[in-house]
């Protein structure tokens, strides 16, 4: 009988497992449900990297969930060791390389986080990152800029550095062969709707699923349906 893979959580870019706690109770047991540290490492710099280390780090058969740069290291480890993914849910965000733009708000921004004024740019992007109707809930946001905040100058830059760097997942996709799940929330402003559609169609038979009434951070905005249709596809999958 094979082995019962493991439910992985992949945090985005400065997140960690707080961006997951309305979730992670409601998940499935007997996946064992883990959000993997493995980008926390300071030795590591690119994605490619932090893949390597997620494989090291939990063996074994894995299921693994990404959200935003958690998603972008999800689908490099897919590509490093197919054989090790037994399913793959991708969580706003985007098989696209950086774009010369976003390339230059990032280096912008990583000159400020490197002169210590974080909150310069991370209090403005909560405008970016939520749906609208969600920026004026206080307890949601600042629960937001703590992580961000207490992840520190330096895995800000080191963070922000890999995903300018990061590899066009478009080229493997075609390739991957396990179950995959795309969601996106409706006003995602970076990673929008278009680079979920895109995921989707690269992936025969993947599931697409767009989420009303949220934006980026789709796991902290509305937990509830994003588990939920994480657990209706794991069902169908026949992990659970």
């Amino acid at each position: 009988m094979p082995l019962q893979p493991q439910l992985l959580l992949l945090p985005g870019l400065a997140a960690d497992e707080r961006m997951w706690l309305g979730m992670l109770p409601l998940l499935p047991a007997a996946l064992r449900p883990e959000v993997t540290t493995a980008h926390q490492d300071v030795a590591l710099h690119t994605i490619e990297d932090f893949a390597a280390r997620v494989l090291v780090l939990h063996p074994g058969p894995l299921v693994l969930a990404g959200a935003s740069m958690g998603g972008m290291v999800a689908m490099e480890v897919a590509r490093q060791a197919p054989d090790r993914v037994a399913g793959l849910a991708l969580l706003g965000t985007t098989a696209r390389p950086e774009t010369p733009d976003m390339r230059a708000l990032r280096e912008g921004a990583m000159e400020l986080f490197e002169k210590g004024r974080l909150r310069e740019v991370i209090e403005p992007n909560v405008a970016l990152a939520f749906h609208p109707d969600n920026t004026t809930r206080t307890g949601l946001v600042q629960a937001y800029l703590d992580f961000v905040l207490d992840a520190g100058a330096a895995h800000l830059v080191r963070q922000n550095r890999a995903v300018i760097h990061r590899p066009d997942a478009r080229l493997h996709l075609p390739r991957v062969a396990c179950p995959v799940l795309v969601v996106c929330g409706e006003a995602d402003q970076l990673t929008p709707p278009e680079c979920s559609a895109e995921m989707a169609a690269l992936v025969p038979g993947a599931d697409h699923h767009l989420l009303p009434g949220c934006g980026h951070m789709l796991t902290m905005e509305q937990p509830d349906a994003v588990t939920r249709v994480l657990v209706q596809w794991l069902a169908r999958s026949g992990w659970i």
